[in-house]
């Protein structure tokens, strides 16, 4: 069974620049850290592609570490041990990312129901709210505010999908941004 939220279509086609990466879980496991080294790396290489073509490069930078950073960290958050698969092209301005790795059926649950509120409204309007409930309650975990500072702040587009695997009680997860950089 699949259960889809948000913009799960990619566009990006054959002739973008494609770069592949997987967190594979060790001994050390794969933690916050890794979030962060990756993300400034792809930040780093698919900016400077970006500045290659004429384009700003300080936004692009900027824009992409926000955007892997808040999906690797969501990955590291809702996950079961095993690795995490990242793939990002760049095509005339439009980066794209997928992010996948694999949870527990209770993880997934709620994550969804997370992504369920998400995604039922406007991103700014939703955004303004979450961040009141944190001022008025400091026990309010606010859920989603990284998700929705994408959609509303940077205008990502965002989707994810759940796949139950045939036997056991792992989903796979993918989740799809698309960011215009230009």
């Amino acid at each position: 069974m699949s259960i889809e939220f948000g913009e799960t279509r990619l566009s990006n086609g054959p002739s973008a620049f494609v770069m592949s990466v997987v967190l594979r879980e060790g001994p050390l496991a794969v933690g916050w850290q890794h979030a962060s080294a990756t993300c400034e790396f792809l930040g780093e290489t698919f900016a400077t592609r970006h500045a290659k073509a004429g384009r700003d490069y300080s936004d692009a930078r900027h824009s992409i570490i926000y955007l892997v950073n808040e999906l690797i960290e969501n990955a590291i958050k809702f996950r079961s041990p095993g690795d995490i698969e990242i793939n990002c092209s760049l095509e005339e301005g439009n980066f794209e990312l997928v992010v996948k790795n694999h949870a527990s059926s209770a993880m997934a649950s709620r994550f969804q129901s997370i992504l369920a509120e998400v995604t039922a409204g406007d991103p700014g309007e939703l955004l303004i709210q979450r961040i009141e409930a944190n001022a008025l309650d400091e026990n309010s975990s606010a859920s989603g505010l990284g998700i929705l500072t994408l959609m509303s702040d940077y205008g990502a587009r965002l989707g994810w999908t759940f796949i139950d695997a045939p036997a056991g009680d792992t989903v796979t997860l993918s989740t799809n941004a698309s960011l215009s950089l230009n």
